[in-house]
């Protein structure tokens, strides 16, 4: 597996919870479940992400910028993701700023699988496309046994 399908297959699941969890209202338990899967998910890609694909895209020139933009949009959804934690599930504004949340995560993942993954492949070669996936998953299946803690800055 390359790592662009590796991260591909975590970009469904993402997508599967925000067309779910958009769907509920109020602090119902189904609500609550599906924030902390959400959450989960959101969290510990960005972390395997970061560190075996976008941190190895940094010193080339070629996708500099698109690194970059990619870390600054999990910057934005990590601040959305604060809020809506400090933000009582049940009121409009946690509904709003989940909307908010879901459109960034939306664009984020089509920015990558339509535009970066390609970039990408003339940057990186299969074998080390190989490689990363195989870093990248062992570090999904790590954090999300150990989530919340295992994400830095969460401790």
């Amino acid at each position: 597996m390359k790592i662009y399908e590796a991260i591909k297959n975590d970009h469904d699941i993402q997508r599967n919870l925000c067309d779910k969890i958009v769907n509920t209202s109020g602090a119902s338990t189904e609500r609550k479940k599906l924030w902390e899967e959400l959450q989960k998910e959101l969290e510990v890609h960005e972390v395997a992400e970061e560190r075996y694909f976008y941190s190895p895209l940094i010193d080339t020139d070629k996708m500099q910028e698109d690194a970059r933009h990619g870390m600054a949009e999990h910057h934005e959804m990590d601040e959305l993701i604060k809020e809506l934690n400090d933000t009582e599930m049940s009121s409009p504004h946690w509904l709003a700023t989940l909307q908010k949340l879901v459109a960034k995560v939306k664009h984020h993942l089509k920015d990558e699988e339509e535009d970066f993954f390609k970039k990408a492949k003339s940057v990186y070669s299969e074998e080390e496309a190989d490689s990363l996936a195989k870093g990248y998953e062992a570090t999904v299946d790590k954090y999300r046994k150990t989530w919340p803690n295992s994400i830095p800055g969460n401790d």
